[in-house]
């Protein structure tokens, strides 16, 4: 079987491009351009290094970026207090806050208390639970671009056996809502679930994300899988995902790269995120 690889670093850059036209609609100057920022707290180097391709990533359509750097000792309280700055600052249209955070805070307080309006990530309550509704005005980043790079492949949902190997409210949670809103039949597996083959052999789309490589092996897959691969795991020097990807190629019907597959499709959901909550504080 011939096998399809779902480039997501091709799709991203056409977001852009859509982006940048876009932009060129709205009013040209300073005070109304989108803004997004972005609170990074600590010194984790994987995080400034997504920090950093979010900032260039808005700088090439467009969008004003700004990155907020605040010390690993952080109270909550004041972490609390910068958020609520942002949500009073009208050049502003988009809040993130970079994960992982220090144990000391809580994730939920912070999620909560972030204005809905700008919540690009989508990890507010309310916006969450939209999703459990069907309502997709927001959603989550990348499962947002999964979703639209299986669309753009037109790769069939509906009626399809999803299984996704993550139960994160960051990808798995909200995947699975969007997979069911699309009439999908979803399995969702973690780090507990027994006998994990059981459930990615009879997967039509599988999406791992746990941060094990390997962990996808040619055998704990049926003939002609669509696999979404999330993880990203630094071996040998390498960037690669949790799928075995030379071992199972000629096995499935289409596959994303690591890297070159869903990251880049994050990072576009995100300026597509910030464009949408701009558009509906600003026009």
């Amino acid at each position: 079987m011939e096998s399809k690889i779902l480039d997501g670093r091709k799709l991203a850059d056409r977001i852009e491009k859509d982006l940048i036209e876009e932009l060129k609609t709205f009013p040209q100057t300073d005070s109304t351009a989108p803004g997004l920022a972005t609170i990074l707290v600590g010194e984790n180097p994987a995080s400034k290094i997504y920090v950093n391709i979010k900032r260039k990533a808005c700088e090439r359509v467009g969008i004003h970026s700004k990155i907020i750097n605040l010390p690993e000792t952080i109270q909550e309280t004041d972490l609390l207090s910068k958020i609520r700055e942002l949500n009073n600052d009208s050049s502003i249209h988009g809040i993130l806050v970079q994960l992982p955070l220090p144990s000391h805070i809580n994730l939920n307080n912070i999620f909560s208390a972030i204005d809905p309006r700008k919540d690009v990530d989508c990890f507010h309550p309310q916006n969450f639970g939209n999703l459990l509704i069907g309502k997709e005005d927001l959603v989550p980043c990348t499962p947002k671009g999964i979703i639209t790079l299986l669309e753009h492949y037109q790769i069939p949902i509906s009626g399809q056996d999803v299984v996704i190997v993550n139960h994160s409210t960051l990808v798995g949670k909200p995947l699975a809502l969007l997979m069911l809103n699309r009439d999908a039949t979803v399995s969702v597996a973690h780090i507990k679930t027994r006998d994990l083959k059981k459930f990615t052999e009879m997967a039509d789309i599988l999406i791992v994300g746990v941060g094990k490589p390997q962990l996808i092996t040619r055998e704990m897959i049926k003939e002609g899988v669509v696999i979404i691969d999330v993880g990203i795991n630094r071996v040998a020097g390498k960037i690669v995902g949790d799928v075995d990807f030379n071992g199972v190629l000629d096995k499935v019907k289409a596959i994303t790269p690591v890297p070159g597959g869903v990251g880049p499709m994050t990072v576009a959901s995100l300026l597509q995120n910030t464009i949408y909550t701009y558009k509906q504080l600003i026009m």
